[in-house]
């Protein structure tokens, strides 16, 4: 395409028409989201814009470009992109269980050209789309009861068990709820649904017992009795459990929290961030956030209701199921609630590999919404 061509008024105006769809109200729901993580990470390093804040910012600015980009692609184009990504993602699995770097006793991530990055984060957004993209041409009779259900449950699978061999039982578990999230909102017969729950019921204790690694079924321990190791394994909780407690309803005052200024709270910028919040701004200040989060939930759920595909629905729902996970878990995690797994609080938390994943899933989201009206073929993705 020439420069004249991309000046032409009409791709002006059609690319103005677009930018209008967008939901603002939810974009600067995330720059609210965002803007309190890089306060709360200028407040934990001393009132300094270093090592975190600035980097938490910059990042977001940019992957808020990105977003804003790939909501301008067609919706069709992201359900002929489906399968090409989770294969990919699923083959760059496999190479980390090759070739993968290991560090801290951890075999997650693929060094290429010098640059590294963890293929499982690729998973998350692939297992959305195939999935989204696989229950769209199929009828109401088989999402609801089938031996097929069996290829979405091999989908599923196998990205877990190898993410969850690395291991990184903290992104398989969240790769396998979004998945079956997806699943069920595809229209699962509840039968399956109370006797997949059931099985994973008495499921858990042999795989906490026997098939775990040692320090993960320590964070299990730790988690239903913290004080039985308070200056080892159960550090982590019993602080963050303070930091939530001495923050009261108002909160100790920005910079002032006195687990984080002075370390006692590990992880404080990435894992126990919320924590760190807790002290300063109180009970008002989690709620606030934690409305903040809901209102970016809700949206993105309306724009899932508002598509006229069904693979642009079950993309969009998908995409929010995982990001609703990452709330869930963390601020469970934070409060005792569920074991340590090591999921960050989004746009809360430091660190742009997370970062990237929210966002670019959040393009998809308003990809979907820009494109509602698009009819998406169920062949092999081709443009109607």
């Amino acid at each position: 395409m020439t420069v004249s061509a991309l000046t032409r008024p009409g791709e002006r105006d059609r690319l103005i028409v677009k930018l209008a769809e967008l939901d603002w109200v939810f974009i600067l729901a995330l720059c609210l989201i965002a803007g309190a993580g890089g306060l709360m990470l200028f407040s934990i390093a001393g009132s300094s814009w270093t090592p975190w804040a600035i980097n938490h910012v910059s990042r977001f600015l940019i992957c808020l470009l990105m977003l804003i980009g790939l909501a301008m692609i067609d919706v069709r184009v992201w359900f002929a992109l489906a399968y090409p990504i989770y294969g990919v993602g699923l083959l760059l699995l496999v190479a980390v269980e090759l070739v993968g770097d290991t560090r801290l006793g951890a075999q997650r991530w693929l060094s290429i050209g010098g640059f590294s990055f963890q293929p499982s984060e690729i998973m998350k957004l692939g297992i959305v789309l195939a999935l989204a993209r696989l229950y769209h041409g199929v009828s109401a009779e088989k999402a609801r009861l089938s031996w097929w259900l069996l290829v979405p449950a091999l989908m599923i699978f196998l990205p877990v068990l190898l993410v969850a061999h690395q291991p990184d039982l903290g992104t398989a578990m969240l790769i396998l709820m979004t998945g079956a999230a997806i699943v069920v909102l595809a229209g699962l017969s509840w039968k399956i649904i109370g006797a997949a729950v059931a099985a994973f019921l008495a499921i858990v204790p042999p795989f906490v017992m026997f098939v775990m690694h040692d320090y993960q079924r320590q964070r299990v321990l730790t988690f239903l009795d913290p004080e039985s190791d308070p200056s080892g394994s159960g550090y982590h909780i019993l602080q963050s459990m303070i930091a939530l407690g001495s923050g009261g309803l108002l909160g100790k005052g920005y910079g002032l929290g006195s687990q984080s200024q002075l370390n006692f709270l590990p992880e404080k910028q990435t894992d126990f961030i919320f924590a760190t919040l807790a002290e300063e701004f109180g009970f008002v200040g989690c709620v606030s956030v934690l409305i903040l989060y809901a209102a970016v939930i809700f949206m993105a759920l309306r724009t899932a209701y508002l598509s006229h595909s069904h693979f642009g629905r079950l993309a969009a729902a998908g995409t929010t199921a995982t990001f609703t996970l990452y709330v869930l878990i963390n601020g469970a995690m934070v409060m005792g609630l569920a074991p340590v797994v090591g999921v960050p609080m989004p746009m809360l938390s430091y660190g742009g590999t997370v970062m990237l994943t929210v966002m670019i899933g959040f393009g998809l989201v308003q990809s979907v919404r820009v494109h509602r009206y698009a009819e998406v073929t169920s062949g092999k993705g081709s443009f109607v």
